[in-house]
């Protein structure tokens, strides 16, 4: 399959709770599903390429908990948890997601994955408990964080596609993050 470009990753806010980010990747339903999905995957994508994502739980099923920490390269470390709400492999992920150095503030994420003919358009949108809440996120500075992050996807995907195995752990990602 010939590899184009990905088109740019969106960010709206389309309620004072709200952020849609989408974007379309070049890899199929269930190649980007599973990166999403496989605990092998996430730490070549998830994260700022400066820093290290480990993941300490990953439980994909309803019930399931999920935790991932970042190392910093100053050794500073940010831990994630939630909980997984709903699983549908491979159009949507319904699950919590909380900062620890800030506990109480969960959000809740809907991931869809929609089949665009080979390719795959994927929609998060967060749900925040209140409109200070998602302000301070997008004052975090997590909208470059998680351009990062899908561009570090987009290239793990091109990596799976070209593969003839479609092997991410021999595709010559970011073995540093594994």
């Amino acid at each position: 399959m010939a590899t184009k470009a990905s088109s740019a990753t969106a960010f709206t806010t389309p309620g004072d709770r709200e952020i849609m980010i989408t974007r379309v990747f070049d890899a199929p339903r269930e190649v980007v599903f599973k990166a999403y999905s496989d605990p092998k995957l996430i730490p070549q994508w998830w994260g700022p390429a400066s820093l290290k994502t480990t993941v300490d739980k990953m439980d994909v099923r309803p019930g399931g908990l999920w935790r991932f920490t970042q190392r910093a390269p100053d050794g500073n470390e940010y831990a994630f948890n939630g909980v997984y709400r709903e699983i549908v492999p491979p159009e949507r992920v319904v699950s919590t997601f909380e900062f620890e150095a800030m506990p109480g503030h969960v959000v809740v994420d809907t991931v869809t994955f929609e089949d665009l003919d080979g390719r795959t358009r994927v929609t998060v949108r967060s749900l925040f408990q209140t409109a200070a809440d998602r302000d301070g996120m997008l004052q975090s500075g997590m909208e470059v964080g998680a351009r990062e992050s899908w561009e570090r996807m987009a290239e793990l995907l091109r990596s799976i596609v070209a593969s003839p195995t479609g092997d991410a752990s021999r595709s010559g990602s970011n073995g540093r993050n594994r």
